[in-house]
């Protein structure tokens, strides 16, 4: 957790991005170590957790993950949890929690409210269109013979 806090440190304080750090270990062994870069890389996407795991997966070269754990300095967001779902870490050491977070300008409470189905305002607009060729292109995935489900 040291190293996750440390690399949280060093991201801060260089103006990459918030006060977030994560590892990814594997065996004992770092595979991993990054923090937010939403600042430096004008990426919203560009969360400690989530380069991680990208780096951890290039690492391994594959995306299951589910052999490591992630230390990380705060409580993952929902996307970064997301992430850590569809790497199937099975594992999350934190340090910081949401409601901490919350207090220096980092709430997530309309994500959490929205995925618990006690808002129905998220902000964004959810337009379905184009659905039956979205369709075809499910079929054709269904009947592809050589396919690697993840």
């Amino acid at each position: 957790m040291q190293m996750a806090i440390e690399e949280a440190r060093h991201g801060m304080e260089h103006d990459h991005g918030g006060p977030f750090g994560a590892i990814i270990v594997k065996d004992g062994k770092v595979l991993s170590r990054t923090h937010n870069e939403v600042l430096r890389s004008n990426d919203p996407t560009a969360h400690a957790e989530i380069l991680a795991i990208r780096q951890a997966s290039t690492v391994l070269e594959r995306f299951d993950l589910s052999d490591c754990e992630i230390y990380t300095s705060s409580q993952p967001c929902p996307m970064c949890l997301a992430a850590i779902y569809w790497a199937r870490i099975k594992t999350v050491y934190y340090g910081s929690d949401k409601d901490d977070v919350a207090l220096i300008g980092f709430d997530d409470n309309l994500f959490y409210e929205y995925i618990r189905g006690e808002s129905q305002d998220s902000g964004i607009k959810l337009i379905n269109i184009e659905r039956e060729e979205a369709l075809k292109l499910l079929r054709q995935w269904s009947e592809k013979d050589d396919k690697q489900t993840y």
